[in-house]
């Protein structure tokens, strides 16, 4: 039996693939696997119980992945699952950047009681909320993800130009812009060509902070960017600088902070992205086929600290997570027909016809953090 740590409310879809083999709810003590949305998990004990988390969504900041990569625990996300969902989201708020809909709902609420001379009051005052149209407007999109390349698409399809920027976009992915879409690797490209800027990119060392006054002194004057990705993507500050001195001319995000709360020119949403039951339907349902996956036959997909490996199984198997080591490897492979794969610091083995392997022994070898037998 399979236990299964539920962390958030998790769709019924997801929890209903999981066959009797498992039991899950908010309170289990010694859990083989977490299931998890936005909930930290940062101050969590980890137990020693705990094989495998599986984040119902994409981002991962809210898990310890380098603890959990020292403890032997696959962490895992839903890449795509709520990809359609932010989509859309995203091109909605590109029509809020432009025409202050939401500020103009809000002023036609005040109206109430003004009777016959409603209609002459909208007149009058209608002129505040205009704004341009997107078809004809440039697009930058930093991040070619899921999420990224359906925006592209999407805003492509409204008459948008586009500017795309991934430096770690593969040439399959490449394939899948359309011909009249620009890909480039210079990221001030972007910055210069783009009337809407839309950050589709990890928070990580390398993007924290990355709209700053220095790059938005790159951006075209009345600039609107898009955020739905992390908050730590931007200098907020700076942001509301360049929104005081016109540089930039509306800011979207997904992510409600005390500083932009009441600023001119942000729209602030509370983290609706994914908030669809179709998407958390999706992530629900991958994340808990993939952590089945992993706990029975060993197999990891869309693992964000491990690497990915799925074999067709023959007979007793043994699953060695343990540290990248060429020497190790070659020992583990003499034990059986084995497979090893390798992301940064950390390897992961797995190794079939191995009714004769010792794995007490292997447990022992240095490097080694973890061994199950299936």
């Amino acid at each position: 039996m399979y236990n299964i740590l539920l962390l958030n409310k998790i769709s019924k879809v997801g929890l209903n693939c999981f066959t009797d083999k498992y039991t899950y709810s908010e309170d289990i003590t010694a859990p083989d696997a977490v299931l998890v949305r936005s909930a930290s998990m940062h101050d969590m004990e980890l137990p020693d119980s705990l094989l495998a988390i599986a984040r119902a969504g994409a981002g991962v900041n809210n898990i310890p992945l380098d603890k959990c990569s020292e403890k032997g625990i696959c962490v895992f996300n839903t890449p795509g699952a709520n990809a359609n969902a932010v989509k859309e989201l995203v091109i909605c708020s590109l029509f809020m950047s432009s025409r202050k809909v939401l500020k103009g709902a809000e002023w036609a609420l005040t109206l109430k009681g003004n009777g016959s001379e409603v209609g002459k009051m909208v007149e009058k005052g209608k002129s505040a909320f205009a704004g341009p149209e997107i078809k004809g407007k440039s697009l930058g999109i930093v991040g070619m993800g899921a999420i990224g390349m359906l925006v592209a698409h999407a805003a492509e399809a409204l008459g948008m130009s586009i500017v795309a920027y991934d430096p770690f976009l593969s040439e399959e992915g490449k394939k899948k812009l359309s011909p009249t879409m620009k890909f480039t690797d210079n990221l001030d490209e972007v910055y210069t060509e783009s009337d809407y800027i839309t950050l589709h990119v990890p928070l990580n060392d390398s993007t924290k902070g990355m709209v700053n006054s220095e790059s938005i002194s790159k951006m075209r004057d009345g600039v609107r960017i898009l955020n739905f990705s992390r908050d730590g993507l931007v200098n907020s500050t700076d942001i509301i600088s360049a929104l005081e001195s016109g540089k930039m001319s509306a800011y979207v995000t997904d992510f409600v902070t005390d500083d932009l709360i009441g600023i001119d020119g942000v729209t602030a949403l509370p983290h609706l992205g994914a908030s669809t039951p179709e998407s958390e339907e999706n992530c629900a349902f991958m994340a808990a086929n993939q952590v089945m996956d992993y706990l029975e036959n060993g197999n990891i997909v869309n693992s964000v600290n491990l690497p990915n490996i799925s074999v067709e199984r023959s007979g007793r198997r043994v699953c060695v997570i343990h540290k990248a080591c060429d020497k190790l490897a070659e020992e583990l492979a003499t034990l059986g027909k084995a497979t090893t794969r390798v992301r940064k610091d950390y390897a992961y083995t797995i190794i079939d016809d191995a009714e004769s392997v010792d794995a007490d022994k292997v447990a022992s070898m240095d490097g080694v953090l973890k061994v199950r037998v299936l």
